[in-house]
């Protein structure tokens, strides 16, 4: 297949394109490096195994002509949707850059994949979304949440990624477009940032190491479902390749959750330090979800998927590739 990964050079978008130059596809990856970088992307360009077969084409999804150029130029078969706008905060603080990276830049992609369809081949186009766009208010302890929970999105991240969800499935119903929606819940691993940027694994991790404090907002009694970067890839490759997942919504996740007291408890064993846990006041208390964890039966009934890697498995190889990159400084 051609494989077009827009925000290829970040974090999740770096191992989905070393995940299809492994299955031996040709991958271009799309990136305006404002969260990505080259760093996660260089040994694609150096590895003489990758590089016959991997693009990367520096553009921002928000600039039509750039998106444009290469979808004429590269031709995809499928393009997983990954840039966006992450941050929560930075979504609090300034609303409009979510609502144009992740509604107006997801609207750009649809009309590329839109409009390069040619007879009877289309464009697939696999939407990676969020699991906070859920509401867990009030929910029970041990109950997983399925694809059929009620939303309520908490925050402008959070709603810009709901719209952009319903504007790419109202291309599927309307138009025909093949377009599948999938909601990984937390992500980790090798490659994620651990400032404010990154996911609380990586940041704990890399205090652990440093041996700072490990500062938990709030009481710590919050829960998140934490799934393994490779694993995450792997369930966005089966989602590719098949054709029951076009037009559905679909979770992945572990099905067990974690507090945050838990997992600073669990890195710092791990890591094999003993750095002071801290409770912090909450920076945005407004958009705090207390609990996630993941229902994937889906995914498991209709791609034949889950995840495979646990916690302390994934914690262990994220710390091993830590102290690798460290030592490369």
């Amino acid at each position: 297949m051609r494989v077009l990964v827009t925000g290829g050079a970040g974090f999740l978008g770096r191992w989905v394109v070393k995940r299809f130059l492994d299955e031996g596809d040709s991958v271009t990856a799309f990136d305006n490096l404002s969260n990505g970088s080259e760093e996660n992307i260089i040994e694609f360009m150096k590895n003489k195994s990758y590089n016959s077969k991997f693009v990367f084409v520096g553009g921002d999804i928000t600039n039509v002509n750039e998106l444009e150029k290469v979808f004429a130029s590269f031709a995809p078969d499928v393009c997983i949707h990954c840039a966006a706008q992450i941050n929560v905060q930075e979504s609090l603080d300034f609303p409009e850059k979510a609502f144009k990276d992740n509604v107006v830049g997801t609207y750009n992609v649809l009309e590329e994949c839109r409009k390069s369809q040619k007879g009877s081949r289309k464009t697939k186009l696999i939407l990676v979304g969020t699991c906070m766009v859920y509401d867990t208010a009030g929910t029970a302890s041990g109950t997983a949440i399925s694809e059929t929970h009620s939303t309520k999105p908490a925050s402008p991240y959070a709603g810009s990624k709901m719209a952009a969800e319903e504007l790419a499935l109202s291309y599927y119903r309307g138009i025909g477009l093949p377009v599948v929606v999938l909601r990984p819940f937390n992500i980790y691993g090798p490659f994620q940032k651990t400032n404010m940027e990154g996911g609380v694994v990586n940041i704990f991790i890399k205090r652990a190491l440093d041996e700072q404090d490990l500062n938990i907002f709030g009481e710590g009694k919050q829960t998140r479902d934490l799934l393994y970067v490779e694993d995450c890839a792997e369930f966005i490759s089966m989602a590719v390749k098949n054709d029951r997942a076009v037009g559905e919504i679909i979770n992945a996740g572990t099905g067990k959750d974690v507090s945050i007291n838990d997992l600073a408890q669990i890195v710092n064993e791990t890591v094999g330090n003993k750095s002071k846990i801290k409770h912090v006041p909450h920076h945005h208390p407004q958009a705090e979800i207390m609990k996630l964890l993941c229902d994937s039966s889906k995914a498991k009934k209709l791609l034949g998927w889950e995840a495979k890697t646990s916690l302390e498995s994934g914690i262990r190889k994220t710390i091993e590739w830590m102290k690798a990159s460290e030592q490369k400084k």
